[in-house]
């Protein structure tokens, strides 16, 4: 089998799988889209006040 025979035997097999796919409806992955940000959001939030109280408290120790 040439490298020409195997690129085209490859391609066609990755044209079946493609359709097997279950793609999401658009306002599913609005939804998803959504979901992701605010959740990205707020554990942003929960590190940086975390990150402030140990910086705070770090330099109560550092101080005394």
């Amino acid at each position: 089998m040439s490298a020409f025979e195997k690129i085209r035997t490859f391609l066609n097999e990755v044209k079946v799988e493609t359709k097997k796919i279950n793609w999401p409806k658009p306002q599913e992955l609005k939804e998803s889209t959504t979901v992701v940000i605010v959740a990205v959001f707020v554990i942003t939030v929960f590190i940086t006040l975390v990150d402030l109280a140990l910086n705070n408290l770090l330099n109560l120790f550092i101080t005394v």
